[in-house]
């Protein structure tokens, strides 16, 4: 290959990926001339294949957690011969620190992170307190500083992804969405702990609202194969009583994440705990509710146009911990499902 590239080492979770996509506007910008190439885990390789400034993906071989040296420098040696100009690290391990050092790329940008001396040589320090993410990654794409002021962050563009149109009939064809029909997509789900979920009986509140403001919605239910049981809780309880001919769709578990992007590409609104399916319907500019208890709402927000983001915002939040240590998880028990409609209403009479 005769053009120089850039290599753009990805974060492991798909929120932060997502929130990392605007260092690749501000890097293609610079460079309109150099093509740019994501390394990411399988997990998170598709949400960058909905990148327009990507080129190519590569995926990581790699176990989670393992150093796996030998394979990390046969993967060097493959990067070395495709050509790169400079390296952006986005995760703060060393093991990732390792490949771009490994593959002799000359310049090699990212955090401090663990003492990754040398292996970094353009390196940047976070701020105290920390700074929320989308400033985090971008400031990458300029020299190290010591502080970021507020009119830099101001200037930052939003996240950005894309599905096309043959992406979202795919999908609905599947799973028979019935496109004339609105959308609302529901994510109980969070990765990171039970601490950031809204229990499942609130999101069915909400449909409920959902439903009886306009009975042809159709109630989307996303997640992974862990939120089956909260989704399936959901479904039980729309499917009940006056929502018993609702068109309600536990997906959870049943799409691949391309899939799942598309059909939220396609929702007339999104509600989701703080979670890499939030982000992704705030990158796709679709109408957003957030819903915050253990996470900070300040620090990983919405960029859509419309955009909510609901945190009681108690003397004990937000604790960052994956399970309540108080044993009552009161930040989301008692963010109700009438104070999440309230916010909610609003977007879907804009839509």
């Amino acid at each position: 290959m005769n053009a120089l590239r850039t290599l753009i080492i990805s974060p492991n979770w798909i929120g932060d990926a997502v929130m990392a996509q605007p260092l690749l506007q501000l890097l293609r910008a610079a460079h309109p001339e150099r093509p740019i190439d994501v390394l990411a885990p399988p997990g998170v390789s598709s949400v960058w294949k909905q990148v327009a400034e990507v080129d190519e993906v590569l995926e990581t071989p790699f176990r989670h957690g393992a150093l796996q040296l030998r394979q990390r420098w046969k993967f060097a040696r493959l990067l070395r011969k495709r050509g790169y100009a400079d390296a952006y690290v986005l995760p703060n391990t060393i093991k990732y620190a390792l490949i771009p050092w490994l593959a002799g790329i000359r310049k090699r940008v990212g955090y401090k992170g663990e003492s990754r001396y040398g292996m970094i040589n353009v390196m940047h320090h976070d701020e105290l307190p920390p700074r929320p993410m989308v400033p985090f990654y971008a400031a990458l794409a300029r020299p190290p500083v010591t502080v970021q002021g507020p009119g830099l962050r101001a200037a930052l563009p939003r996240p950005r992804l894309m599905a096309t149109p043959a992406q979202i009939a795919a999908v609905q064809a599947r799973h028979a969405i019935d496109p004339a029909r609105p959308l609302v997509a529901m994510a109980p789900g969070a990765e990171f702990g039970g601490a950031k979920r809204w229990p499942a009986r609130h999101f069915a509140g909400l449909a409920q609202a959902v439903l009886a403001r306009d009975p042809s919605t159709q109630i989307a239910l996303l997640g992974s194969p862990k939120d089956q049981e909260a989704c399936a809780e959901v479904a039980a309880a729309l499917q009940a009583g006056a929502n018993a001919g609702a068109a309600v769709f536990n997906l959870a578990g049943a799409t691949s994440l391309p899939e799942a992007i598309a059909l939220i590409a396609r929702a007339a609104a999104v509600v989701a705990n703080d979670s890499g399916l939030l982000h992704i319907a705030s990158a796709l500019n679709r109408p957003v509710l957030a819903l915050y208890g253990p996470t900070d709402p300040d620090h990983a927000p919405p960029f859509s146009d419309l955009a909510a983001s609901i945190s009681l915002r108690l003397d004990c939040a937000p604790c960052k911990q994956r399970e309540c240590p108080l044993g009552h998880q009161d930040c989301m028990v008692k963010l109700t499902p009438e104070l999440a409609w309230q916010k909610l209403q609003p977007m879907l009479a804009q839509g």
